[in-house]
């Protein structure tokens, strides 16, 4: 077992693009607080929800993606019979198993 399934790299890529998106409209809404036209504000006020829904989206999926790892984890610890921490790590780094 590798821990990758399949559409995993894809959906690492996609959460990697989406952490971009996040940081770069952050950066957006620092660099434009001086505008202060009506349009300017609703479009700031509008990327600063969309900003949290995407915030709140993104760590819903990495708290998924972590305990999915977790439980894979705990599924090859108990294929292996893998009482220790140290069976786990020889395990973890012999390309055999």
């Amino acid at each position: 077992m590798d821990g990758h399934e399949p559409g995993s790299t894809t959906q690492e890529r996609l959460l990697d693009d989406l952490r971009q998106v996040i940081e770069n409209a952050e950066e957006l809404l620092k660099n434009t607080h001086q505008y202060n036209g009506v349009s300017y504000q609703v479009a700031r006020a509008k990327l600063a929800q969309a900003l949290l829904t995407a915030t709140e989206e993104l760590a819903r999926f990495e708290d998924a993606h972590i305990d999915r790892m977790i439980e894979l984890t705990a599924v090859a610890n108990r294929l292996h019979r893998d009482l220790t921490g140290e069976a786990k790590m020889l395990r973890a780094f012999n390309p055999e198993t």
